[in-house]
This record gives C-alpha cells, structure tokens and sequence, in this order.
C-alpha cells in the first residue's frame, strides 16, 4: 500500500494557501492512488518542543542507556521519524518568512534529523527510495529570472536538509506572489488554481 506524509507548517488554517495547495496535491495523489493511505501531520496542532539541553542529553545517550524520561521526551521524535520512514512520498507544505521557514517547520527539521535513524553515524543519509515535494507560499516571488531569486533560501535549505538524510527524488512548487491575494488582487481559488498542473505533475 503506497503511503503519503503530509506535513504542514502554516498557522492559518483554512485561509493557508500553502495548505490549500497541499490538499490539492493529497486530491490528485489519492485519484492517482486508491488504496494509498495519507498520514497527516499538521505542526501547528503537534506541540513540537525546541531542542533543549535535556533533549539533547537524551538524543545522546544510547537506547539501551536511557531513562524512562530520556525515552518520554524523545517520544515524539521517534514518532515523527516513524511517520517519514513509513511514507514512498512525502509533501512538506510551507509558507515562507522572511525568506525561510516558520520556527515550527525548522523544530520538525530538528527532530527528525536522527542519527541512527535517519542519518548514518558518519554523516550519510539513512532515507532512501522516497520522493518528496515540497509545496510553499512567498509573498515574493524567487524562482528562475527573479531579480531576488538569491534570496530563496527556504528552497535551498529545504533541498539540502532532506539530501542530508538521503531524498534527493525534490519537486518544489514554488507559489510565489502569494501577497496577490491578501492584497485582494487574485481570489484565493485563482491563484491555487495557477498551480494546478505542477502539482498534477508532482502528484503523478
């Protein structure tokens, strides 16, 4: 059974745009994939802790030294990594701030950035076989032929940090000019819609 992780980072619900483009991709996903199964995980409704020196001191220590706490606090960790190694594709659906990521989507970064689970002890990625896209939302707009096209560093980031872990199979769907629409210049459906064929395609 072909399975999907979804992961979305936007905190603003039903109006995200990153998330409509999201659902538009699970839609497609789902046509192409009847007997698939979607696991959701939305970040905002996770709770997800930054590291801490506890944390840290528990991702340290080896399992068979660890403490009910110790294993406790990386629960969800384990959890998260669990989810990704589950997925053939995984959707990560963004916003971008101020040329990056959200807070939250960078704590997820950090808690499935595993050694041993998802990166090797010698610094390879343990990740393989898997697709992923990542679908974003930017008031600007960074891709070929911007003249702020240096400034895409979620792109670059995001690439790098899944490459690390070993996807390197990466669509971006890049949903520039969002601010078109909280500007009330484009209604929320048109501009989905002007992406509808890239995520077709990343879908299929």
């Amino acid at each position: 059974m072909p399975t999907l992780l979804v992961v979305n980072a936007s905190p603003r619900g039903d109006q995200s745009l990153s998330r409509g483009l999201s659902a538009m991709f699970v839609d497609r996903w789902r046509a192409n994939n009847p007997d698939g199964r979607v696991i959701e995980r939305d970040l905002m409704e996770s709770n997800l802790p930054f590291v801490t020196m506890p944390w840290l001191g528990a991702y340290f220590t080896p399992a068979d030294h660890q403490s009910a706490a110790m294993r406790d606090m990386l629960r969800l960790s384990d959890a998260l990594v669990d989810e990704i190694l589950a997925a053939d594709h995984i959707v990560i659906a963004t916003p971008v701030y101020n040329y990056n990521i959200p807070a939250v989507l960078k704590a997820y970064i950090d808690h499935v950035v595993r050694k041993g689970r998802t990166l090797g002890f010698s610094g390879e990625g343990l990740v393989h076989g898997k697709a992923c896209t990542v679908v974003m939302a930017s008031g600007g707009v960074y891709t070929e032929g911007s003249p702020i096209r240096d400034r895409d560093i979620a792109t670059t980031y995001l690439r790098l940090i899944l490459a690390v872990i070993g996807i390197e199979d990466v669509t971006v769907v890049a949903g520039g000019n969002a601010k078109s629409v909280d500007m009330g210049q484009m209604s929320r459906e048109a501009f989905l819609d002007s992406f509808s064929a890239e995520i077709a395609a990343a879908a299929a």
